[in-house]
């Protein structure tokens, strides 16, 4: 345990170690392999009568049969073949009734103890000694080197041992545990003239650190001259939870932990504390902290010494921070400075502001001259510790109430300050995983928009700013066959990494299946199903709070033609999109909503509606309508507001609906797709009807030839040729009446479709040596950049797509 240094001096490590009842060592202090020159893989697992001397060996084994504790000197023999004669204690150990092993500790083999002066046990020892060991109480008094030097009978129950055993031995020596160290570093302080301390929940009659420990105070003993010559311990029996420090803590760790930084949630616990424990309050968190850092890499006094603290907060009764530093300062603390003491002990600790601790911080640090000038009483420091670490500290003051800080008021102060902590690190935590968060969302979102020609497409995403975290909502763009394009906007339930990397999942699933080219609601219907199947694989303990692999997500999924500037639409729980037809009229599509995804087996329905050339489309979350600063019907009255208003470009459009809409970082994410529409004219389109007779083939290719003469792509001919040739071949053969061909001119691309209203869906296979067919569809799969299959209620479609050379 790390310590400040001070006139008494750290004390050393305690020399322990275990030996199971065959005699096995089964435990070894770093004290005892520094007494001894072993390290532990030389000892553990070994026989511990190889550590001492065979008579004193012999002695302990017959003195100790049957007994719950033994003490004496014995001789031990040093790694190096040295005899070193010390004072033994071993006490037996138990583990649920029955006897487990030994712990031995090893001291010096002379009581060091100092005596008490004379002059304190002057006038009626034996009275004294007599109501000492019957006090109500678990009492025990250290001398100025930490060692016992009386012990009454609540004490003696307590740890299992008699007065005479422990006498001349420490705390950390009869009871190894945290917080025996603890409580040696609060003697330590008491001996240096910082008055009474407090250790809560210390000792118990099961011992140290057992279940119903009881608060501890250390208090000074003084001479006749007034100098601390020892340290009184006590350990009262308190009636089970004071109501008023539990209803105190209840309200003030009500008022914890709704800050979105650190820095409210320092205020929080800066307004809870005063005037609820103290006068004033400073909260000073560690610049580590920022960068991630933590306080145990720092090792001693002079190295704290080095370190920046960041004061952000700073609560004074007299409301502005009385002779405070402001918040906001970086600051830095002296060795001696308790502040310092807090960092390297990690525990709470009082001083009088009169006593010398309190002095020479001020002599070495201009800073803590505020003591003085607001003419504080008593001091009290208070670790902020969460995970294990110690962020920062409290710094509480009384200077109008005259009495100072006691057990209660350490206790509840150390509760405050432990969840204000906690607060504290899920604020950097929270920061952490939402930046981790949104650039994961991002990257599942598309980097860029595909080329196309059937609309002109804007879109936006706002991760949420509030305490919720980024959700799931995305957007997409696919192009399909015969050039129209998709336009999805969905919601994954939850917020957090969990719901991003569902939101990955649905949207590649959205992908595959509109590749597939599947009308909207059977597009839903299998979506539907792939989230019933994400759930039953990923149900767990956080489906009330986040849903389980995205159950509730909502989605829209709606594909335009351009040709027929048709819009099919439908969606899963979804809000509906927005029409701006070119007139500036505003409306609503009526379509079903359709269940959230995840429910299975309920029905989706497709709704087609035909738009201008030129009406505005727009597709979002809710979290667009869901602002905190007003109700939905003004929020549709706002939407409709800002669509209606005229715009140059869907880019526009966004930016305005985005600024009418927020006043304020969003509560939920937004996902905004603004698309406007465009229309392929007649002159870019062909279509034949063709006889259901395989003499017409040729009559497909003259068409084909001469379309593209009057588009001037006489160079794409032949491909086309051999395309037509095939698929018209393949549904006059294998198809049924009607069949048409289509010849669609987009840009730098030449799409050739032939439908009829057979569904048997052509494929491709590998043709043998002797086959007379089976080759046509390898040979269009080998001319065009793409080709596939789409079906319709009436039948089906094939199509090739080249891209033509425009060079």
């Amino acid at each position: 345990m790390a310590q400040a240094s001070s006139q008494f001096g750290a004390p050393q490590a305690a020399c322990t170690a275990t030996v199971d009842e065959r005699g096995i060592v089964t435990g070894w202090s770093e004290g005892a392999g520094r007494l001894l020159g072993y390290r532990p893989a030389e000892v553990v697992g070994h026989p511990a009568a190889r550590l001492l001397a065979e008579d004193a060996g012999e002695r302990a084994k017959r003195v100790a049969a049957g007994s719950r504790s033994w003490s004496g000197t014995a001789v031990l023999l040093h790694r190096d073949g040295r005899r070193l004669q010390r004072r033994l204690l071993a006490r037996r150990r138990t583990a649920g009734g029955v006897a487990a092993d030994w712990l031995v500790v090893a001291g010096a083999a002379e009581r060091l103890s100092s005596p008490l002066p004379a002059q304190v046990l002057a006038g009626g020892e034996a009275l004294g000694d007599w109501a000492f060991r019957q006090l109500p109480c678990i009492a025990g008094v250290f001398g100025a080197d930490l060692r016992l030097v009386g012990a009454n009978a609540g004490l003696e129950d307590a740890l299992s041992l008699n007065e005479e055993e422990m006498r001349g031995w420490r705390l950390a020596e009869l009871a190894p545990h945290p917080l025996s160290d603890r409580a040696e570093a609060g003697m330590l302080r008491v001996l240096e003239g910082s008055g009474m301390q407090y250790v809560a929940d210390l000792i118990g009659p099961g011992g140290v650190g057992a279940e119903g420990g009881r608060p501890t105070s250390l208090a000074p003993l003084r001479d006749a001259d007034g100098q601390v010559c020892a340290v009184c311990l006590v350990a009262h029996r308190m009636a089970e939870g004071s109501p008023a420090r539990q209803r105190m803590l209840l309200q003030g760790q009500a008022r914890i932990g709704g800050a979105e930084d650190a820095e409210g949630a320092a205020q929080e616990l800066a307004e809870v504390v005063v005037p609820a424990v103290a006068d004033f309050a400073a909260v000073e968190v560690l610049d580590s902290f920022w960068r991630g850092g933590a306080a145990d890499l720092v090792g001693s006094a002079e190295s704290a010494e080095r370190v920046n603290w960041g004061r952000i907060a700073v609560r004074s009764v007299l409301g502005d921070g009385g002779a405070l530093a402001a918040a906001g300062q970086s600051v830095r603390h002296p060795a001696v400075s308790p502040v310092t003491r807090c960092l390297l002990e990690g525990q709470p600790a009082v001083y009088e502001a009169s006593g010398p601790a309190i002095a020479r911080w001020a002599d070495e640090d201009p800073q803590a001259t505020w003591i003085g000038r607001a003419g504080v009483r008593s001091v009290m420091v208070v670790p902020l510790r969460a995970r294990g670490g110690v962020l920062g500290a409290v710094l509480l003051g009384r200077h109008r109430r005259r009495e100072p800080f006691e057990a209660d008021d350490v206790w509840l102060a150390e509760q405050l300050a432990g969840a204000a902590a906690e607060g504290i690190h899920q604020t950097r935590h929270r920061g952490r995983e939402h930046t981790t968060t949104v650039t994961l969302q991002r990257s599942l979102l598309p980097q860029t928009l595909p080329d196309q020609q059937a609309l002109d497409v804007a879109t936006r995403y706002l991760p949420a700013g509030g305490r919720t975290g980024v959700g799931g909502d995305w957007f997409d763009v696919i192009p399909l066959s015969g050039t129209r394009v998709a336009l999805v906007v969905g919601d994954v339930v939850g917020h957090g990494i969990r719901a991003s990397a569902t939101m990955g999942r649905v949207r590649t699933a959205v992908r595959t299946l509109a590749d597939v080219d599947l009308p909207p609601d059977e597009l839903l219907t299998h979506l539907d199903d792939l989230v019933v199947h994400l759930s039953a694989e990923e149900a767990g303990p956080q489906e009330a709070t986040e849903g389980a692999a995205g159950i509730g997500t909502t989605c829209l999924y709606a594909v335009y033609d351009p040709i027929s500037r048709h819009l099919t639409l439908a969606r899963a729980g979804h809000p509906p999109p927005a029409v701006v037809a070119p007139d500036g009229a505003v409306h609503f599509l009526d379509v079903p909503p359709g269940p959230p995804l995840g429910l299975g087996g309920l029905p989706f329905e497709t709704v087609e509606t035909e738009l201008a050339e030129g009406s505005l489309i727009t597709l979002y979350t809710d979290g667009l309508l869901e602002a905190r600063d007003h109700d939905i019907d003004e929020a549709l009255d706002k939407m409709f507001a800002a669509l209606a208003r005229p715009a140059s470009a869907p880019d526009a459009v966004c930016d305005s609906l985005l600024a009418a809409m927020l006043t304020h970082p969003p509560d939920d994410d937004i996902a905004l797709l603004v698309a406007r529409t465009r229309s392929l004219g007649a002159d870019r389109v062909a279509t034949w009807e063709i006889a259901f007779d395989l003499s017409v083939v040729a009559e497909a290719r003259r068409l084909a030839a001469d379309q593209l003469t009057a588009w001037h792509l006489e160079e794409a001919t032949f491909i086309t040729e051999l395309i037509v040739s095939e698929l018209v071949t393949n549904a006059l053969r294998y198809g049924r009446r009607p069949v048409r061909l289509r010849l669609i001119h987009e840009g730098r691309t030449l799409i050739c479709e032939v439908y009829d209203s057979s569904s048997t869906a052509p494929h491709l296979r590998r043709a043998r040596v002797f086959d007379e067919g089976g080759r046509g569809l390898l040979l269009v799969g080998r001319l065009a950049q793409r080709w596939g299959t789409r079906h319709t209620a009436t039948g089906k479609t094939v199509w090739a797509e080249q891209f033509l050379d425009q060079g």
